[in-house]
């Protein structure tokens, strides 16, 4: 998905990395186990790795742009699994991961079909009982800024819960909190 050069610059900086491992993923994840098998989708430049490495098992991160997945593989092929693929169509078994995880991702999908997808593939490839969990930005002027040129459909917090309900998840959590929003939900045991 198309992202101008300041996103770009940004997303791949250790000032967004320390942002991410501080903030970002210890919100998003507090009190969840992400299992022995955790998924990220979209992990773009890599800034959640380490912090999802400490929390999983192993991990496998699928990334829909061809360069960003390579720049993956090089930086951490050794501690986890690369796949090129698009979260609305993923190329995984069903019930493979204890956990599917995004950050700062769902609004970079063009469409609320497409959004809708990559929540009905979270489902599939979840194992019965499995938690999706993430967070993302609330839609402001100044995102929208940060944004200019890019692919940016920010997902509106207040229709989340139906929408992952409709995708087949339970107990869905939605917070909000310093200009972003965390959900949480479960595949049915």
């Amino acid at each position: 998905m198309p992202m101008n050069i300041l996103h770009r610059v940004l997303c791949r900086s250790t000032v967004w990395e320390r942002i991410s491992a501080t903030k970002i993923v210890p919100w998003a994840l507090s009190d969840i186990d992400l299992g022995g098998r955790a998924l990220e989708i979209g992990p773009g430049y890599g800034a959640n790795i380490r912090s999802l490495l400490d929390r999983a098992g192993s991990l496998t991160g699928l990334e829909i742009e061809p360069a960003l997945a390579e720049r993956l593989r090089t930086r951490h092929g050794a501690e986890m699994t690369v796949i090129e693929g698009d979260g609305a169509r993923m190329p995984l078994s069903a019930s493979e991961f204890d956990s599917v995880v995004c950050f700062t991702m769902l609004h970079h999908v063009p469409s609320v079909s497409e959004q809708d997808a990559v929540f009905a593939e979270a489902l599939r490839v979840l194992r019965p009982g499995g938690v999706f969990a993430g967070s993302d930005g609330l839609d402001s002027r100044g995102f929208r800024l940060l944004h200019l040129g890019d692919t940016c459909l920010p997902v509106p917090p207040e229709t989340a819960v139906e929408r992952l309900t409709r995708a087949g998840f339970v107990d869905v959590e939605i917070d909000t909190g310093g200009g972003s929003f965390r959900f949480r939900a479960h595949r049915p045991e």
